[in-house]
């Protein structure tokens, strides 16, 4: 990385209001066991740097593949001619307020770096995993993967910021395949998570591997899930894509401002909504934070700068804020987050989920299921659908356990629900204590035009929601 990026920055020649420089590199490792073989080892390295000028009220970017002085000069006028021709047809009117002098420095924290085992040390963990799975010879396909990425960010600026942040993450992913004739069942786990090999532990890695492939075969046996309305519990690993796609997309700004509509849908949330909308009971409190220790989107700083902290989105069960950064903020008048995002150096920040956590409870997992009379608990999503307008929705799960007079029973296989997001948050009837709290992520969440793959972190406990729409099949 360049280390001395503002002086690179003083170079540039400009006639600009503003101008910014964001250098990215990233490396990706891919390692991927099947079935007791390596299939797969790639590195991927990306280096680059997004320039952006604030000129007559106006941002315009370009980006450069390589630092040189030259590429970087030819990105600055290449925006700065965008800004020219573009100014006059601006949404809102910008100003140096948009992109703070921060300075500042974020690092994973880890014990143990990425690069400190070999290949043939990671591959042999993962190969160890895709045999432990192996569980029984209704067992046909066994994938173990590690995804370990190292992150460095550079932000300079002519009016004095100067951020440096580097992370580390790493997800793991395993799933096993079991088969009896024409009936296929499938169990996974993929936690995602900042840190370094110590997420990469030997032995829960082989407990897993061996929990889901009993578990995969138990599904081939199972009941088919009831139809009906029922009372479901949400496991953690479940849970976080509920509140991903039905709390932090439709509370994104940019996209109630309107400017997702074209690419995947608008929002049910309006901007008087904020302040006024019981989006759930008002035992439902989720926080935007991206400063929790460990999570797969902490940061300190944005990616236009803006300092991180811990907001409530929703408190009680009332709407406060979206999830919208300086820009989103300015334009719809109304507050957000420090969630200005982008996937690498060749992509403009926007406004994009980072932590979206749901607060624990008071509630033990046994009380909860203490609770319920008819009931299902529900587990690792393997399927979704939901509206353009981020409303209505469903869900499907890999694995179930009947809930019957306050006990779990017999497990049952294909798991769906459906429901509309503000009825469904509105009948949460209890949510998880701090003991049962996980916290897990997202690698593939996208977005934007040009699109934008991001990674975003979640954590919650499990809840217990009333009135559910359930239905079985495969």
């Amino acid at each position: 990385m360049s280390q001395n990026l503002l002086q690179r920055l003083n170079k540039i020649h400009h006639k600009v209001d503003w101008l910014g420089l964001r250098e990215v590199k990233e490396i990706t490792r891919n390692y991927i066991a099947r079935n007791g073989k390596i299939e797969k080892n790639t590195t991927n390295i990306d280096h680059g740097c997004m320039v952006e000028v604030l000129l007559n009220g106006h941002f315009a970017y370009c980006g450069a593949a390589n630092m040189t002085d030259e590429a970087l000069q030819k990105a600055c006028d290449r925006a700065t001619l965008l800004a020219q021709h573009t100014a006059s047809w601006k949404t809102f009117p910008a100003s140096l307020d948009h992109r703070p002098p921060s300075v500042g420095t974020y690092q994973t924290q880890t014990p143990f770096p990425l690069d400190k085992a070999s290949p043939g040390e990671i591959m042999s963990l993962l190969i160890n995993a895709t045999i432990k799975m192996k569980v029984s010879d209704k067992i046909v396909n066994c994938i173990a993967h590690a995804m370990m990425i190292e992150t460095e960010i550079t932000l300079a600026s002519s009016t004095g910021a100067h951020i440096h942040q580097q992370f580390s993450s790493l997800a793991p992913y395993l799933r096993a395949t079991a088969q009896d004739g024409t009936e296929i069942q499938n169990r996974s786990v993929s936690p995602c998570h900042q840190g370094g090999l110590e997420l990469l532990n030997q032995a829960e890695l082989a407990t897993e591997a061996e929990r889901i492939g009993r578990e995969a075969v138990e599904l081939l046996t199972a009941e088919q899930c009831p139809t009906g309305v029922y009372d479901v519990i949400l496991a953690p690993d479940q849970l976080y894509l509920q509140i991903h796609e039905s709390i932090g997309h439709p509370l994104e700004l940019d996209r109630i401002l309107g400017d997702e509509r074209n690419y995947a849908g608008w929002s049910f949330v309006q901007l008087s909504d904020f302040g006024h909308l019981q989006y759930g009971s008002s035992l439902l409190n989720i926080v935007f934070d991206p400063t929790v220790v460990g999570e797969y989107a902490s940061y300190h700083f944005d990616d236009a700068g803006i300092p991180a902290t811990r907001e409530y989105l929703i408190k009680d069960g009332l709407l406060l804020r979206g999830i919208g950064g300086i820009d989103s903020q300015k334009r719809g008048n109304i507050p957000g987050v420090s969630s200005m995002r982008a996937q690498s150096w060749n992509r403009p920040p926007i406004d994009r989920m980072a932590n979206i956590n749901l607060e624990p409870g008071n509630s033990s997992f046994s009380e909860m299921i203490g609770s319920v009379e008819r009931g299902i608990y529900m587990t690792t999503n393997t399927c979704w659908s939901i509206d353009d307008y981020r409303n209505k929705f469903q869900f499907g799960c890999e694995y179930a356990k009947l809930i019957e007079n306050g006990k779990l029973t017999k497990t049952i296989k294909n798991p769906n629900y459906r429901g509309v997001t503000a009825p469904f948050w509105n009948n949460l009837k209890m949510v998880g204590d701090a003991s049962t709290f996980e916290v897990w992520g997202n690698t593939y969440c996208g977005k934007g035009e040009p699109n934008q793959v991001i990674r975003v972190g979640h954590a919650t406990p499990p809840c217990l929601f009333g009135n559910v729409d359930v239905f079985g099949g495969a």
